[in-house]
């Protein structure tokens, strides 16, 4: 008689996992969860990934490298972009051109504290006197400071740094509408309201008002009075 098996459990075939290993949140994730990092083929999940950079994107940094341990290979922007956050893919375009735009001059922000909006002075004639869009205050484009009235660009760049104040450039028009004159020393504004040219400032110096040059005994008759 023909001898029967004994009915017993088939056994399956077991194929390759479709789980994958973050090395960043250490879990397994499945493999349409992960991103590879062409070049290296260092895989993360997506979610770990795009935190990675955003990360590194608050830190105004734009050259990402792979966050495996002792990687060179940069993350590419054009091959983040189907997998990323928009807010993350955003923020790295405008920090690039950024960049950019600081490299090739054209980078400028709003002079005043409360506002500081990014600016761009893509216009090739050189803009003076413009008007922030955001807060509509007046500014000065080729300096990068609030509108210097009454005084040039060449003028106030040449001026230090404590002359520079609004007050100070109030007090600077002043003296030029009234035509009070500085020591050659010293700098100070100093005005004449009566008597002869001969000046003594504060500092001991002694020039004439009419010039600036140094005072002396055969000074007498100066062209600029």
């Amino acid at each position: 008689m023909p001898k029967h098996k004994k009915p017993g459990k088939s056994k399956k075939r077991v194929g390759p996992s479709s789980l994958s290993y973050c090395e960043i949140c250490y879990d397994r994730k499945e493999r349409h969860q992960m991103f590879r990092i062409s070049g290296c083929s260092h895989s993360f999940c997506a979610d770990c990934i795009s935190t990675y950079v955003k990360t590194r994107l608050e830190q105004n940094i734009t050259i990402i490298m792979c966050p495996r341990e002792n990687c060179k290979v940069p993350l590419e922007l054009e091959a983040c972009k189907p997998r990323f956050p928009k807010e993350v893919i955003e923020l790295w375009g405008d920090l690039l051109r950024d960049e950019l735009l600081c490299a090739t001059g054209g980078q400028l922000y709003c002079p005043f504290k409360d506002c500081s909006a990014l600016l761009l002075n893509d216009n090739q004639e050189v803009i003076a006197e413009t008007e922030c869009p955001y807060c509509h205050r007046l500014l000065c484009a080729r300096c990068k400071v609030s509108w210097h009235s009454g005084i040039s660009c060449e003028e106030y760049q040449k001026l230090s740094e404590d002359e520079r104040g609004s007050e100070d450039l109030m007090v600077r028009n002043l003296a030029k509408e009234k035509k009070w004159n500085r020591c050659p020393r010293c700098h100070i504004i100093v005005e004449r309201t009566e008597g002869c040219l001969h000046m003594t400032c504060w500092c001991k110096y002694e020039f004439c008002y009419a010039c600036g040059a140094e005072w002396t005994h055969d000074h007498g008759g100066c062209q600029g009075n």
